[in-house]
């Protein structure tokens, strides 16, 4: 049975968490495996709607094991909170199991997150300003406090006096911030960690030993490739790694292990927050897009932020493709396109007397580039009730072939609403 990387394509928001929910009857394990609490996936089903932020979103099968990996930065108390929600609605956590290698989001990291940005002024990155590139930056310079340190009196103690005494500096002479109690936070840490010590294991034996078994395994990003730190629209980008090599990296999975990518894409494209957006579009079709007031809505899982919308970009996301060996296309919001009497599609950019293949690494000269579009006839006919891809009206067949198409890989599934009823699996990706 196959590993499964399931991605975001595009700049996150992709619906990756409905599609996890879906194939969660197929997995028996489920790896959250980066990013922290700055991303979102909303989930309905016929439980309800659901909001996760830290929790796999195959906690919904009873038979699934859900863990969230080495690669994640956690925010305890949103996690605890997410836990508390879940059981309070009758979902078991039981299967839950925490990385004692994922690392810690500490109340310092989320105070230096939001006064920097602040401080950034009209250069502002638009920072979710939950403490995670903080967190990720003291990961890198090993100064982070991890899972494992907050079930150890000593060693969580030694490290945090250390740690809090530069940050303290950092926070009182910079930014003129007050500064944090170390005997505060010490305990309230110590109290957070027991709190959560029956989930906190080493999680290595559970993947290997499912990967071992042949067991079906799925690893669920965060974000979308588009915001990757190395290959996205930087800086505009998140802190972690979120396609295919990030899923290896953070949850411990060798690359050869990993069978297929599939990646996740809107049949528009949507983006959060500041950076380059080349297909944006605004006005009558913008609104359309956007489907403000239903369960579609283009607003933020995490920041409630509208979302900035635009036509499908086939230059981003064949690069997406590329760069994370994706073979299997997950296309949803297929319906939001339903009233359109026209649909365009962005194949390629017009930069000054050229037309560059792949996207300018340089922020300044991506936002300098012109869409150049193809358009393709709407179908103005509803598709949320449609179950089988055959069924989709002619027009809706030939707009995801060609996306798929310019993207170059094949078509797994199309989603034309938010139920799990309302996915049409074209061919099986798990």
């Amino acid at each position: 049975m196959p590993v499964v990387a399931l991605i975001g394509a595009q700049w996150g928001d992709e619906g990756k968490g409905h599609l996890v929910d879906l194939l969660a009857s197929k997995a028996r394990l489920v790896v959250r495996y980066g990013g922290g609490n700055n991303a979102g996936h909303t989930v309905v089903n016929h439980l309800g709607t659901f909001k996760l932020h830290l929790v796999p979103s195959g906690i919904f099968d009873p038979a699934t094991v859900n863990v969230i990996g080495p690669g994640v930065v956690i925010n305890p108390e949103v996690l605890l909170g997410e836990i508390k929600e879940l059981e309070e609605r009758g979902i078991s956590t039981a299967k839950l199991f925490i990385s004692e290698r994922a690392h810690v989001i500490m109340p310092y990291h989320i105070m230096l997150d939001q006064l920097q940005e602040d401080s950034r002024g009209e250069s502002k990155i638009g920072t979710t300003g939950r403490g995670i590139g903080p967190a990720y930056a003291d990961k890198m310079s090993r100064t982070g406090i991890r899972i494992a340190d907050l079930l150890h009196e000593e060693t969580l103690l030694t490290r945090l006096r250390v740690v809090l005494e530069e940050k303290n500096r950092v926070l009182t002479r910079i930014y003129n911030a007050k500064p944090l109690s170390l005997h505060d936070t010490y305990l309230r840490y110590l109290d957070l960690g027991h709190q959560l010590s029956e989930h906190i294991t080493n999680v290595h034996p559970i993947i290997h030993r499912a990967v071992e078994k042949d067991l079906p395994v799925l690893l669920e990003g965060a974000q979308g490739a588009l915001l990757d730190v190395d290959h996205g629209t930087y800086p505009y980008v998140t802190s972690s790694p979120p396609g295919a090599a990030g899923a290896c990296q953070g949850a411990g999975v060798g690359p050869t292990q990993l069978n297929s990518v599939v990646g996740v894409l809107k049949a528009y494209t949507t983006r959060v927050g500041e950076g380059p957006f080349p297909s944006e579009i605004e006005g009558p079709e913008a609104a359309v897009l956007r489907q403000i007031g239903t369960p579609w809505a283009e607003i933020g899982t995490t920041t409630g932020r509208l979302r900035r919308v635009g036509w499908f970009d086939a230059v981003m996301a064949r690069y997406a493709a590329q760069i994370n060996g994706i073979d299997t296309l997950a296309i949803t919001k297929l319906d939001v396109l339903d009233t359109l009497p026209s649909i365009k599609i962005c194949t390629a950019y017009r930069l000054h007397e050229t037309q560059p293949e792949y996207p300018p690494a340089t922020v300044a000269v991506l936002s300098q580039v012109e869409p150049i579009y193809e358009e393709m006839p709407g179908w103005q006919t509803p598709t949320t009730g449609v179950r089988r891809f055959q069924d989709l009206p002619d027009a809706a067949q030939a707009y995801v072939a060609r996306l798929c198409q310019l993207v170059g890989a094949r078509l797994g599934i199309v989603s034309v609403g938010p139920g799990r009823d309302q996915t049409i699996i074209v061919s099986e990706v798990l």
